[in-house]
């Protein structure tokens, strides 16, 4: 039973991360044969402040930037 964690920047949409799970899941089936009602994908969206990029927190670092999105999030 394949267990998949996806952590991400908050602010993906719903339809981004229907996305993600339907191309991991399909991933899994062709490359390791897995089935897909085995498969669990689970995501965990972490908060700017929550994350760090470059030593800094990424929301500091967004903001010496001078930009709201990043390497990290690209939007």
């Amino acid at each position: 039973m394949p267990y998949v964690n996806v952590q991400i920047l908050k602010g993906a949409s719903r339809e981004q991360k229907a996305q993600l799970v339907q191309d991991i899941t399909a991933s899994l089936v062709r490359v390791l044969g897995k089935k897909p009602e085995h498969t669990h994908i689970v995501i965990q969206e972490i908060a700017d402040e929550n994350w760090g990029y470059a030593g800094m927190l990424t929301d500091d670092w967004k903001k010496a930037q001078g930009q709201r999105s990043g390497p990290l999030d690209p939007k």
